[in-house]
């Protein structure tokens, strides 16, 4: 059985998407299970497993010496704006992973609070690339909008050849996982967008 590894910018129900690979009984499966590994075993998997998880972006070059065109990869994709809006939430987070791609990556050591939308959509941009350019030339690929996922689980189940409980699976899409919580929150978010425009 080939390893699967679930892609993309994150805020896109990854971690919805591991509860439902939690049916499937001929593959283990995990959200983010080496995080805090070095690079040169960030991507030391076992066999017949499903990943999910969105920094793995970072570290292509390793996923492909490894696992090149033998496994299965699935993108999963939403709009760019509602994913930037989402990361834009979590700002103030300790670990964010925009926070960390402003500051460190494109090395703005202050960022106005009216520019921080502008680094997340950055960020989405540039992880969106990085995925579809490193897909480009494999060959299970599996492209896979968020709204889609409920409907889209079961040709996804068949793809990999799963067995386990497909029902269960697809009951997970009924449910959010991993939300942003507050209401205060989302309101500076707006007011910051309405600044924006």
């Amino acid at each position: 059985m080939p390893n699967i590894f679930i892609l993309s910018s994150g805020r896109t129900a990854s971690t919805t998407f591991t509860k439902a690979c939690s049916y499937i009984s001929n593959y283990s499966s995990a959200h983010e299970s080496r995080v805090g590994c070095s690079s040169s075993c960030r991507v030391d998997f076992p066999e017949n497993h499903i990943e999910i998880d969105n920094r793995l972006t970072w570290f292509l070059s390793q996923l492909n010496c490894k696992y090149q065109d033998d496994a299965y990869y699935v993108h999963l994709i939403r709009d760019k704006e509602a994913i930037a809006k989402s990361y834009l939430e979590r700002w103030h987070l300790n670990e964010s992973i925009v926070k960390a791609y402003g500051h460190g990556v494109l090395m703005k050591p202050n960022i106005h609070v009216k520019d921080r939308f502008s680094i997340c959509l950055d960020y989405v941009d540039y992880v969106e690339d990085t995925i579809t350019n490193f897909l480009r030339d494999k060959s299970k690929v599996m492209t896979v909008n968020v709204f889609e996922l409920k409907d889209k689980f079961p040709e996804f189940y068949h793809w990999i050849g799963a067995e386990g409980d497909l029902e269960s699976c697809c009951n997970q899409f009924d449910h959010y996982s991993n939300k942003n919580k507050t209401n205060v929150i989302k309101k500076t978010i707006k007011n910051i967008i309405n600044i924006i425009k």
